[in-house]
Order: C-alpha cells, then sequence, then structure tokens
C-alpha cells in the first residue's frame, strides 16, 4: 500500500529540496521497483503503508559530519519514508550514531519515532530503492544533483563518512561535478580510509552496515564505532 501524501519527517532539513526530491520520477526503473515492492511486501510487513517515494536527506543543517550511503531499502527507508529507518542496516548505524553523540537515541524505526540528529546529516548517492541495490551509471548521474545541492547547502561540514564504495566513489565525482579540486591520484576506499579534500573536509571510509557484511562479520560494531569516534574527534566541538 503506497502512501500517497508528504507526510513529515522529524528532523528533516532544506525542506524545499526534501520536497523536489520526493516528486521525482526521473528513472523509470527505479519508479517501478520502489512501487512493486509496495504493493508485493514480505509478509512481515503485508498491510502497512509504504512511502514509496525517493527519499530526501534528513538532519542537522548545520552538521560537521555528512554521511553519503547507497540507497534506501525496498522494505527499509522506501516503506517508512526515512534513509537507514526500519531496517537492520539502521539498526546498526544509529546505534553507532547515539554511541557517538550524533543521535538522540540508538533505533529507529519510523519517521515519526523522535529520532534526532544532532551535528550530523544523512544522505545517499541513490533516492529510490534499485533493483538488488544496483543503480545503473545512467540512474546515479540523474540522482546527482539532488547531492551537488546538498553539498552546496551543507556549509559546515567537516568530515563526510561515506557507508560503502558507492558513496565514496559518488561523493567524489560531486565533488569534480561541483568544480571542486580532489586528491591525485584518487583516493581509494577501504574501511578506516581517510583521505583529506583539497580545501574541504575529511573523507572517512566505512564499509556499508549492510546484512551482508553484519552478518559475515566483515563489518563489527566496534570497527563501525571506531569510524564515527574518529569522525567525532576530527568535526571538533
Amino acid at each position: 500500500m503506497i502512501v500517497p501524501e508528504l507526510g513529515r519527517q522529524d528532523n528533516v532539513a532544506l525542506p524545499d529540496l526534501a520536497s523536489r526530491i520526493c516528486e521525482c520520477r526521473r528513472c523509470p526503473r527505479l519508479v517501478r521497483h520502489r512501487e512493486a515492492a509496495a504493493r508485493h511486501p514480505p509478509r512481515r510487513f503485508a498491510g502497512e503503508p509504504y512511502w514509496a517515494r525517493p527519499l530526501p536527506g534528513f538532519g542537522d543543517a548545520e552538521a560537521r559530519v555528512l554521511l553519503v550511503g547507497l540507497a534506501p531499502a525496498a522494505h527499509g527507508g522506501n516503506r517508512t519514508g526515512r534513509m537507514f529507518t526500519g531496517d537492520r542496516s539502521g539498526d546498526w548505524l544509529f546505534r553507532a550514531l547515539h554511541q557517538a553523540g550524533f543521535a538522540s537515541q540508538p533505533t529507529s524505526r519510523s519517521r515519526d519515532d523522535g529520532l534526532r540528529l544532532h551535528g550530523a546529516y544523512i544522505t545517499a548517492a541513490i533516492r529510490c530503492a534499485p533493483p538488488a541495490n544496483r543503480p545503473t551509471p545512467a540512474e546515479m548521474a540523474r540522482c546527482q544533483p539532488f547531492l551537488l545541492e546538498e553539498l552546496a547547502r551543507l556549509g559546515r561540514v567537516r568530515v563526510v563518512v561515506a557507508l560503502g564504495k558507492i558513496g565514496w566513489d559518488a561523493y567524489l565525482r560531486a565533488r569534480r561535478a561541483a568544480g571542486l579540486a580532489v586528491p591525485r591520484p584518487l583516493p581509494r576506499f577501504g574501511h578506516g580510509a581517510r583521505a583529506t579534500m583539497p580545501g574541504g573536509p575529511v573523507l572517512l571510509g566505512s564499509f556499508h552496515p549492510s546484512q551482508q557484511n553484519t552478518f559475515t562479520g566483515r563489518l563489527t560494531r566496534p570497527m563501525l564505532r571506531a569510524v564515527f569516534r574518529q569522525a567525532r574527534r576530527l568535526a571538533g566541538p
């Protein structure tokens, strides 16, 4: 069941941009996939309303730390209407953010659950859930202007945390598209990777808190917690 109205998102910054993102239908394949997920949910979510629209970023408009993820989960953010909300990736992420002092609570179940971000803003390379979590290059390009606008408006960011290689690459591409300098050679993604942008923020890499990484032990809670503690130190008071 698709939610027909925009609804309320706690802690949404940049409301005019958020409205434009939510109305986007530029990628037919992604539109079909996000709406099909709402029409045919797994049994555990049967009867629940689905957002089934693109997701804007959310968080603190004065953020010093920016998180760049991949895309909403088909039955996570695509269902709840907020990034990393209502899925197991979010369980890991918000617990780590809470422990580092960036989130008001360690869990996030719905966009009306009272969660607030302090000094942090969460966005993604793609705003719709892609089939098999694999957006095409053309879909990435069509979504990039939203990220560019966020980067231009979030003027206090000192640290960017890339959640996965797609987030890492998307941030570097966005910098180049905006005419901002990037290191040469381009820094390579890895968990714990660190690169300082010329005249800009520090870029930190983290494995994405997907079940593929957390179930296999490739990413552990101490590993994720360490990334955000480092982000806290680099961002300053």
